[in-house]
């Protein structure tokens, strides 16, 4: 690969609907831990648990909305059933609980047992769910190009889903600055800040914390559909791993930030293409795999963020004010 097909290549990968759902992801993660101090290492739970109740309520024969509406009525409800007993408790806990119900979800939707309603470990194709999105589209078929992008107008992996998800993330992104500015939004900063102080103004420390686990988990369902439209609902493909690119994504941006979760997740999956691209021309032909230059490049991933927490902890786009954190 030259260095224009490389760049084109990054291009490509930050304007993929993959990367617009872990931005919406990452901003649902910016609202439990950088604007409230919610310690959730369990956000592909989240992800998971939508992506799951769109396709099998799609699949069960309902309409594209009525489906989206039980993805995100599973994930309040698996919100509450975390937080009720948690969120009174230090923050670590909820980091116990959340990462411990996501491996949970993962393990149930890939086991036998369910095999007809979940696919068990082969999943659920996308071809059995992914008609409904389509067919809400205002474009003709065919193909357009834009610079030098070319896609399906409609399809798997085309301009409608990237046009879907952009817009999302853009609608996500100026909702977080509106609520950040609003009174609830100051309230939040109070209790990642000093949570006391909070309680001795009159507020309920408990039922805000709610508030901000259930709508970042509102997001992170959102973005497991679109996270699955253009592929398949795998467990395995959103478990451990997908919790911890998202906080990758997050810390390399900024948390606290607007815009940090979107940069940080642009910046996560063009970086490591980039990695792995010059890693590819670089090495000599033969000496490592196409695998094991990926996994190379998942190592570097690692190692930039150890450099980013030790060197720049705030992130891209953050401020040192800002990290303030009651836990």
């Amino acid at each position: 690969m030259d260095l224009v097909g490389l760049l084109a290549q990054m291009a490509s990968i930050a304007i993929a609907p993959s990367t617009a759902a872990f931005a919406i992801a990452a901003l649902g993660l910016n609202i439990h831990f950088g604007y409230t101090g919610l310690l959730n290492m369990g956000q592909a739970g989240f992800m998971l648990l939508g992506a799951y109740g769109f396709a099998v309520s799609v699949i069960a024969g309902l309409g594209f909305w009525p489906a989206v509406l039980i993805s995100l009525i599973v994930v309040i409800l698996f919100s509450m059933v975390l937080g009720i007993p948690t969120l009174k408790l230090r923050g670590d806990y909820l980091a116990i609980v959340t990462i411990s119900a996501a491996e949970i979800v993962r393990m149930v939707g890939r086991s036998s047992v369910m095999n007809a309603i979940t696919g068990g470990s082969n999943g659920l194709a996308g071809a059995e769910y992914r008609d409904a999105f389509n067919a809400l589209s205002f474009l003709q078929d065919g193909q357009t190009t834009i610079l030098w992008f070319t896609y399906d107008n409609v399809g798997v992996n085309g301009w409608w889903i990237r046009l879907v998800g952009w817009a999302l993330v853009a609608v996500f992104v100026v909702l977080t600055w509106l609520l950040m500015r609003s009174p609830w939004g100051r309230v939040l900063k109070g209790i990642r800040e000093d949570e006391d102080a909070v309680r001795s103004l009159g507020k309920s420390a408990y039922a805000f914390k709610m508030q901000a686990l259930l709508l970042g988990g509102c997001l992170g369902a959102v973005a497991g559909i679109i996270y699955v439209l253009p592929s398949s609902v795998q467990p395995d493909g959103l478990g451990r791993s997908t919790t911890f690119f998202l906080w990758t994504a997050l810390l390399l941006g900024g948390a606290a930030t607007i815009f940090g979760p979107v940069l940080g997740s642009i910046l996560f999956f063009a970086v490591r293409i980039f990695v792995q691209g010059v890693t590819g021309m670089v090495v000599p032909s033969g000496f490592w795999s196409s695998q094991q230059v990926e996994q190379f490049s998942w190592v570097m991933v690692g190692v930039a963020l150890m450099l980013l927490v030790i060197f720049r902890p705030q992130g891209i786009l953050g401020n040192k004010k800002e990290l303030s954190f009651n836990v």
